[in-house]
Parts: C-alpha cells; structure tokens; sequence
C-alpha cells in the first residue's frame, strides 16, 4: 500500500514537471535566445548591465589615478636620496662630481662675494596693490612661482602686469614689486632653475646668504626708472659697499645674466655719475668695489628677437603656432585675442627696447652684406684658442659665395625679397605715409586696443611697400609703427655709435646702457668676461608677409612657409639663423670683448681684460639629465658644469689666465673683424661721420 501511495504521489509530480518545463523554457527564452527572463521579460543579465552608468567609469578611472598617484608619492618619499642618482649611473654611467664639490676636494673656499644680476622675465614679481579682481592675491606672486594667476583670471594678470603707457610707470591704483632675497630668481617655476643650480654650487665651497646678494629688479620698467620708483640702483650700491666692507675689503664678483648685463652696464655709470642723476660713487667706485665682471649670454648690442617681439608680439615657435592656429592666436575666437593682449601688454615694458639691436648698419650689415657672411648653419666648429683667428677671412670668403644669407635685412617682406640683389628691390618710402583711421573705424569693438589700429590700410601698406629693413631702419619702423613706445624709448635708450665720446650729452643717462656709446670704468685691475652658448640656431632675420585682414588683428606675421629648402638651409619657418644660444646671436654677445673693448680703446681707455668664454652646446643624453650639465643654451647654461666651474674659480680668486684665457668656438673674431671691413667700405654715412667700430678700436 505504501508503495502505491508513492507512485499515486510521484504521478501529479512528473506531470508538473512535465508542465513547468515547457513554461520555464518559454520563459527562459521566448525568442530562442536561452537567457534567463524575470516575469516581466526583461532579461536579468541586461538589467545588471544597465545599471553600470558612465559616473561608475569616471569613478573607477579616478580612484585607479589617485591610487596610483598616491602609490608613486609614497614611493618617491620612502625611496632613498640617493636613488634617482643610483637610477641615472646605471643607465648612463658614473656622473661627474658637481663643480662645487669638484672644486671644493681641490681645497678651494669663498674668497670674494658674489653679486647676481637676473635678467628679463626670470625674476619674481608680486602684489602689493590692486584693483577689487585682484583680491586676495596680496604679496602673492604675479610673475614666476606657477603662473596661477594667468589661468584663474587672465584679463585681471594683464591688467596688472602692464605698466602706464604713457609714464612708464605704476598704473593707478597697481603697485607690482620685485621678490627680494635670493628666491627672487633662483627657479622661474617650480622645478625651472635659474640660478638654484649656481647658488647650491657656491655654497658647496663656503659661500652663503652673507657672501651672495641677488640685485632683484623690476625687469618691465626702463633702467633709470627702477631708480626713480623703488631706488634699487641705489640699494645695490650700499649692498656691494656693505659685502666689501664686512669681509675684509675683498672685492665683489659680479654675475649679470641676460638682460642684466645691460643693466648693470647702466649701473656702473650711475653710481660713478654726481647727483641727482647719478649714484656720487665718483669715478674709482668700480676700481674699489669690483674684482670682475661674468657677464652670462649678454646681449650687448642687443638682439633681433627683440625687434620680432616689439613687431608683431612674434619669435620662431610663436609664429609657427600663429600659422597652425591662426583663429585662436590672432581673432576673437573663443574672445582670447592671445597676441593682442600681449602686444598692448609688453609694450609697455620699457626695458624691451634695451634690446633692440644698437650699432645700426656697420655692426649688423647693409643689404648686401653682413658680418656673418658665410656661415654655415650645419657646421659644427672645433674648439679655437687663438684669438688671432680673423686671419682666416680670406678663404672663409670664398666659401661664403656658396651660402650667402644676406642676415643685414632685419626683416623682408617676402623671401624673394630676402635673397634678390638690393638693385632689384624697389623701396617705396614709408616714413611720409598718412595714417588713415579705416582700422579704428571698423574694430571700434575691439576689446584689446593697439597702435596698429591708428595707423590704417595706407599706413600698413606702406610697411610693407618699403620690402626690406636693416638695423638702422628699424628704428624709423619701430617709431612709425609704436610711437607712443618708441617716445618713451627715446627717453632712455640709445642705439647709435659715439662719435665722440668726450662730449658731454653721452653725460646723459639714456646712453649708459650701450657699450658703443660710453665708456667702461677707470679700473684697470678689473676683469670681464663674456661667457656665453654656441652651436644652437639662433634668430637673426625673418621673412614677413601681411595678415589676413580679420578684425581686431595684427596686420604683419612672421612667414613660416617660408623655407631654405634644404636639411643645411639656415632659413626655416621664415627666420633665418645664425650661430648663438637660441637667443642672443653670437655676433651681440661676443663683439664688444672681442673687439671693442679688446685691449685700450676709446671705450676702454683703461684697458680693462677682457676675455671670452664660449660653452659648446651638447643637448642632455636622455630624459634622466634633465635640461643637461652642458647645454649652451640661454637659460640652460646656468647649469653648464664647465661655466659654473670657471665662474667658482674667479670668485675663489682666480684671473681669467689662470682659467685659460680665451675659449672660442665660433667665429667672432672673424665676424668682428667684418664687420669693420665692411663699415669702411660700406655705408658712407658713417664714414663721414667716423662712426666705424674700426676707427673706434684704432683711436687708441
């Protein structure tokens, strides 16, 4: 019996299952596709797919960036000191000692205090005083340090950062100072060094805060002015008294970079000059107080970059940026007007026209010719000591008939222009031309106001009609196009060659700053030295055409299809190059130690030594080297092994004998000397004047 009530149990059982297993396949899969389907028919593995949303990806991919950033922070901090070193040996082989702890195992210690001179842009600027978009930025760094500010609010930066058009000076209601102390320059931004790189040297053989004084400036204003507003040439003078007094009456070692060398220039004629104009120092202040002057990629008689910047706000890797975005850069797209902001801003730094190149035709060349005729852009020159090498000209003019760049046209309108004989080209005067006010009419929306907008179709198409610029033109450019700037320029710069240097309008400030229009100081124990890169392509000319004519737009641009033609060729992207430090030409840097002031001349009549130090370029191996031990470049050589070494040893006590004399690569004593041959044999005017670097070296 009970097995029949089993099989009477299991009877219902096998026909329910009988049953359900059709209803759960029909469920399962109603359309053939076997998945699992809830009531509803939605199938289980879609809704847990649904339910992944793009918040859980963003979610997951920063949680896996922050774990790892987090990851890679604790691992930085835990590793050892010494690790990255370790790292770095391993792939490239044992690194050299630095020249600090090099010098310092060969015994030598701080003898003399050294005093550092910055250059434009590498100093800190902060805030003391501004307008309501500025608040809470007080004391807070404007310029340097990470650049914040710029992203934040951009339009408030330039407002701030730009200086009165019309003084020179604070605009109302802005006060912007310099950083103080040896911070004020040691990193542009972080992880950017400056002088960080030589200070820690130096201080590896003894030299501290005491022994070292950074003369920190407002690098946008005019020399005289950093005088007139903030009494930093004045400051400067007592420093260096105060460094010399408290150890023991040594004199300081001076080390001006960049445009710095221009301003201390300035400063050893004021502090030599009577009152109020001058420091009163008298004129054996420098021959009491200085032991030598290491002036690092100085642009003594100024450089063509400067010209392109005070142009067209333009150099080589703006302009190349300009052409593949021209919208962006140049017109109101996205309402940036990048370039024009920055034209209005930087013009009115007055100490950009510090730069702007001095010596006219005779030093920069003509039409037909220029110093550095010849030259060829994909030699690599081997290392020269004698400085008797100009001897050479003769067969070096041989092979300039092959590779002729005529570099003396500062700027050409066309490349065809740029290579054609000066018989060809036909120059239509454009000093005579009316402005019309087409522009202003037509851009009176324009947010960012230029001095392009007064000039007018006929005043635009008048630059361009001249075709071709030399140094001695520029200026006429310059005031035709920026008068405004160029008057207050005039006030306190100078570009021409003294023809008499006893004449006492050279008395005047505006002329301190250009070797070829003063006289060094009466310290015939005192040392200089130009110390500077070499083998890197530097701008020299450029190759310009006409905008496309947008609103709110800089009517002239560098023209980057312009092109050699070949790997050798020394024009590219519309500029040509010359040998130098990517930024100062070797011809500015190299001349006045090369010639005018080698041996007793009428601009060194106490014959002040001067010797020349060149530092071939060799770019980092790998990434692990960072920006290199030997690079040449404008910045980077501030942490040029070889230069710091030389600069460690003078400052310790050395001479310029004692570390060689003379180390020269490239071919400045040659292009000195061209340039003289060529200015007595060229350019009339100064001939009839006397003005030739030539007649300036032989009047002994």
């Amino acid at each position: 019996m009970s097995m029949l009530r089993r099989r009477k149990g299991a009877a219902p059982s096998a026909e329910a299952a009988e049953r359900r297993a059709p209803a759960a396949a029909g469920a399962a899969a109603p359309d053939g596709s076997g998945e699992e389907r809830k009531p509803d028919g939605v199938p289980a593995a879609k809704e847990k797919k649904a339910r992944w949303s793009c918040v859980d990806n963003c979610c997951w991919f920063v949680g896996c960036i922050c774990s790892l950033w987090w990851l890679l922070l604790f691992l930085y901090n835990a590793m050892p000191a010494s690790f990255p070193q370790y790292v770095t040996e391993a792939i490239t082989g044992p690194l050299p000692d630095p020249p600090g702890v090099k010098l310092r195992k060969e015994g030598l210690s701080a003898w003399h205090p050294v005093v550092f001179v910055p250059g434009i842009v590498t100093g800190g600027l902060e805030l003391w005083e501004g307008h309501q978009c500025a608040d809470g930025l007080f004391r807070k760094r404007l310029w340097g340090g990470t650049f914040g500010e710029v992203y934040k609010r951009p339009l408030c930066w330039v407002e701030h950062m730009s200086l009165d058009n019309e003084t020179g000076l604070d605009p109302t209601g802005v006060r912007v100072r310099p950083v103080s102390g040896l911070v004020a320059a040691d990193y542009f931004a972080p992880g950017y060094f400056v002088w960080a790189v030589l200070i820690a040297n130096l201080a590896r053989i003894g030299y501290e805060e005491k022994t070292m004084y950074m003369a920190a400036y407002d690098w946008r204003l005019s020399f005289q002015n950093t005088e007139v507003r903030d009494q930093t040439l004045s400051r400067t003078k007592s420093n260096i008294e105060l460094m010399v007094s408290t150890n023991g009456g040594k004199k300081v070692v001076v080390i001006p970079h960049s445009m710095g060398v221009l301003y201390f220039m300035h400063f050893m004629k004021w502090v030599e000059a009577p009152a109020p104009m001058g420091g009163g120092g008298g004129s054996e202040w420098c021959a009491k107080h200085i032991k030598a002057i290491m002036n690092i990629g100085g642009p003594f008689l100024g450089v063509p970059k400067a010209v392109a910047g005070l142009f067209s706000s333009e150099a080589k890797d703006v302009a190349v940026a300009r052409a593949i975005a021209p919208g962006v850069l140049d017109s109101d797209i996205f309402g940036l007007q990048t370039l024009q902001h920055v034209m209005r801003m930087t013009r009115t730094w007055d100490s950009t026209m510090s730069m702007i190149p001095k010596g006219g035709d005779t030093i920069w060349g003509g039409l037909d010719w220029s110093p550095e005729e010849g030259y060829d852009c994909s030699l690599k020159k081997q290392k020269v000591n004698d400085s008797q090498v100009a001897e050479d000209i003769k067969k070096d003019k041989l092979d300039s008939q092959s590779n002729n760049v005529n570099y003396g046209r500062l700027i050409s309108f066309g490349k065809d222009v740029s290579e054609a004989p000066s018989s060809k080209i036909e120059q239509i005067d454009f000093r005579d031309a009316i402005k019309g006010n087409n522009i202003a009419a037509s851009n009176a929306s324009c947010d960012v106001w230029t001095e392009y907008h007064e000039m007018g179709l006929g005043g635009i198409k008048a630059v361009a009609d001249y075709k071709v610029y030399t140094a001695s033109s520029i200026l006429d450019l310059l005031h035709f196009v920026a008068p405004k700037m160029m008057q207050r320029g005039d006030a306190h710069f100078s570009y021409g060659i003294a023809d008499d240097l006893d004449d006492p309008k050279y008395q005047h400030y505006k002329y301190w700053s250009n070797p070829l229009e003063t006289k060094l100081p009466n310290a015939p124990e005192m040392e200089i030295y130009s110390m500077y890169g070499v083998g890197i392509p530097t701008e020299r000319s450029y190759v310009y055409k006409l905008s496309s004519s947008v609103e709110c737009y800089i009517p002239f641009q560098i023209d980057t299809s312009a092109d050699g033609g070949n790997e050798g060729s020394c024009l590219k992207g519309g500029v040509y190059s010359a040998n130098g430090d990517e930024t100062v030409p070797v011809l500015s840097a190299g001349f006045m130690c090369a010639k005018g002031w080698r041996g007793k001349t009428r601009f060194n009549p106490a014959g002040i030594r001067t010797y020349i130090r060149e530092y071939d370029h060799a770019p980092p191996a790998n990434l692990l080297e960072g920006r290199g031990t030997q690079s040449g470049a404008h910045v980077d050589i501030m942490g040029n092994f070889a230069l710091i070494e030389d600069i460690i040893r003078v400052a310790a006590g050395a001479t310029g004998e004692d570390i060689g004399g003379d180390q020269v690569y490239s071919d400045i004593f040659k292009d000195s000397a061209h340039s003289s041959f060529h200015g007595a044999n060229g350019a009339s005017l100064a001939v009839r004047k006397g003005l030739l670097v030539s007649c300036a070296i032989s009047d002994v």
